[in-house]
């Protein structure tokens, strides 16, 4: 008896210990979900992880390669993530349910955590293929990013509102950035189109291997996409080698999301390491450099997540 009186009197004080532990002190876990390792989101996810990893030392910090913003978007519904990339134009489609965009139900367990920096949709051909115009890339062979994700989802836009379907091209292949150069370079395709940062790698690398032309997206098609998520930009000259001159594009802005399931704290820490660490950021890739808290919010297409919130207020971003 006086044992089972004491093993009763051990375990309760067991249990209030548990009790008492401090919510920051218990093993956190943070997955951040980015896209290819060809690609923008990926560089820019491990120096978030490094960010996060010196600001929470008790989590246990991870980073995971995916299709980037359809995949991230369902992963994070899913609960299989903590913090992930997206374009804005898949997020609303997410938040809608649009089926069509790779969402079967309107994801409502996302929430928002900030704008990051635009992606330009940047349409590029070999110049050996005679493509200047959106109207020349009928009956050529391109690649339009993996599926379902959010580069294929702005080549659909754009290409709908340049009057093209995938049927008006010769050969049509769903490739990640990198392995759309590698057909480059071999001259199994014509042009790739590629959703990211001014500057990104895999373009970088096809630019020194073979002439390219950057072809343009005029504001007017742009305009006939009818999605405000689009907006009409320009890739400045000298971004790539042999590119003299500015080329007019689109842009759309990436996000960075959350879902419900995260404590509150995790996302503020996690928000406040962000934006007091965006030089590791601009190291990781140029394309930080567009990172401002001032217009962390603007255009969030899906609620602020409250650990978010509660920095934008301690800020002053939102009053």
């Amino acid at each position: 008896m006086k044992f089972g009186f004491l093993t009763r009197i051990f375990a309760l004080a067991g249990l209030a210990l548990v009790a008492a532990t401090p919510v920051h002190a218990q093993q956190q876990f943070i997955n951040v979900l980015t896209g290819g390792t060809s690609g923008v989101y990926y560089p820019m996810g491990v120096a978030l992880s490094q960010i996060y990893g010196k600001a929470m030392p008790n989590a246990k910090i991870s980073v995971q390669a995916t299709k980037a913003s359809a995949e991230n978007l369902n992963l994070l519904q899913a609960g299989r993530g903590e913090i992930g990339f997206t374009l804005g134009d898949a997020l609303s489609d997410a938040w809608k349910g649009d089926e069509e965009a790779g969402f079967k139900a309107p994801l409502k367990k996302l929430r928002g955590v900030a704008g990051i920096y635009p992606n330009y949709i940047q349409i590029v051909a070999s110049a050996d293929s005679g493509i200047k115009t959106l109207a020349d890339l009928k009956g050529k062979r391109i690649s339009v990013g993996a599926p379902k994700s959010g580069t294929e989802l702005n080549a659909r836009a754009i290409l709908k509102a340049a009057g093209l379907t995938y049927k008006d091209f010769a050969k049509v292949e769903y490739l990640p950035f990198g392995e759309s150069v590698e057909l480059m370079k071999n001259r199994q395709l014509d042009v790739t189109l590629q959703s990211a940062g001014l500057g990104v790698s895999s373009l970088r690398d096809l630019a020194t291997s073979v002439k390219i032309v950057i072809v343009p997206i005029p504001s007017e098609v742009v305009l006939k996409v009818g999605d405000p998520a689009y907006q009409s930009g320009v890739v400045p000259a000298n971004t790539y080698e042999g590119q003299s001159t500015n080329v007019a594009t689109a842009y759309v802005q990436n996000f960075l999301v959350t879902h419900e399931g995260v404590p509150a704290d995790t996302v503020y820490m996690m928000t406040k390491a962000m934006f007091t660490n965006t030089d590791q950021l601009v190291a990781a890739h140029a394309a930080a450099k567009s990172i401002r808290k001032e217009a962390a919010t603007t255009g969030m297409p899906i609620p602020l997540h409250p650990g978010a919130e509660k920095y934008y207020r301690e800020i002053g971003v939102i009053k």
